[in-house]
């Protein structure tokens, strides 16, 4: 029969190439699929890898979308290099979103612009709230912070329809559960006129900067993985595992509010029920075709920003429904893990 054995030495080269190659074989399952759905492949790629391409104004909503997805994936990659497992970045998202809006709806005709930094700060504090409440629960009564994570995401959900459905709700907003529109000086500062690129892009290249030097450069980024790699060993070294915990959660919490924040207060303008665009999720693909790499993931947000954008092109262009974004993004997922299989592995006969 077949069986997986270890390879005595994994290559390097084709370690760094399993993306790639995931990324292919996702294109070849995605024409199969494009066949079977009776549509033309050409034109069903052409959606997700040229059209998000093809033009400044569709690189601007690639870069507002790649956005969120980065700056989630960064505050991950700590949590899973620290084997500490945050699947409810989705959640901190959510909360950073609310956090951010609360402030914003103080605004008035005297606010300053610079309540942009305020709405900020409030992202960042919602995010770490709520990824504190995982990280309290695993700390003190050593709950599982994956389940604890991801059940907070449904929470978080339902605070979210909460406030948008009944205090903050919009008088004049036709019944739609949403908020008033922002002020326009709480607004993050845009790019460029006519496009919603905003400076969040910069706040994410800061982060990646700041990731790397956290993670390679600093002792303290340097006992976060130890703990993670070898957990003994960072006991015997003096490492705290508690102060691990913490540190992984919060930073992770951390950044996904502050998407949620640039989110709200940038190209959406407002709270609403569909704030919740998947993209805690997403990240975690991000993160891991990203090879949990600052530099590697801003790669990989770029791509799973144009299976977002490609299948809402693919829904309104070719009539195919919207999950086909999903679908894309588990195709992308499930080969990596293959090829990543087939590289530390080999198939070998015995009888």
């Amino acid at each position: 029969m077949l069986k997986l054995e270890a390879r005595p030495q994994p290559s390097k080269l084709w370690s760094y190439a399993s993306p790639v190659l995931a990324l292919l074989v996702t294109v070849l399952i995605g024409v199969v699929l494009f066949v079977a759905l009776g549509k033309d492949p050409i034109s069903g790629l052409r959606m997700f890898f040229w059209e998000p391409l093809s033009s400044a104004y569709a690189l601007g909503e690639l870069t507002v979308k790649a956005t969120p997805l980065l700056l989630i994936a960064l505050g991950l990659a700590v949590c899973f290099r620290s084997n500490v497992w945050n699947i409810g970045a989705e959640g901190q998202y959510i909360l950073g979103a609310i956090a951010a809006s609360g402030v914003a709806l103080l605004a008035d005709t005297t606010t300053s612009r610079w309540i942009v930094v305020p709405i900020l700060l409030a992202g960042i504090l919602g995010g770490m709230f709520w990824a504190g409440i995982t990280a309290w629960l695993r700390d003190r009564f050593h709950a599982n912070e994956i389940l604890v994570s991801l059940m907070l995401v449904y929470v978080a959900v339902q605070v979210l329809s909460f406030v948008v459905s009944g205090p903050w709700k919009d008088p004049q907003g036709y019944n739609f559960p949403q908020t008033q529109t922002f002020d326009l000086v709480t607004r993050i500062p845009r790019l460029f006129e006519g496009s919603r690129v905003s400076i969040g892009v910069f706040l994410a290249l800061i982060g990646v900067a700041g990731i790397w030097i956290f993670l390679f450069r600093t002792r303290a980024g340097f006992s976060q993985q130890v703990g993670g790699l070898a957990p003994a060993a960072a006991r015997y070294a003096g490492f705290s595992s508690r102060r691990a915990l913490w540190v992984a959660l919060l930073v992770s919490g951390g950044m996904a509010g502050l998407a949620g924040a640039l989110e709200v207060a940038g190209p959406i303008g407002q709270l609403t029920s569909y704030v919740p665009a998947g993209y805690g999720f997403a990240a975690i693909i991000v993160a891991y075709v990203g090879r949990l790499h600052p530099v590697g993931m801003v790669f990989s947000a770029i791509l799973m920003s144009m299976f977002y954008i490609g299948g809402e092109l693919a829904q309104s262009r070719l009539g195919l429904p919207k999950s086909l974004t999903g679908v894309f993004q588990g195709l992308l997922l499930f080969s990596l893990l293959a090829c990543d299989t087939l590289v530390n592995y080999r198939l070998k006969w015995k009888k």
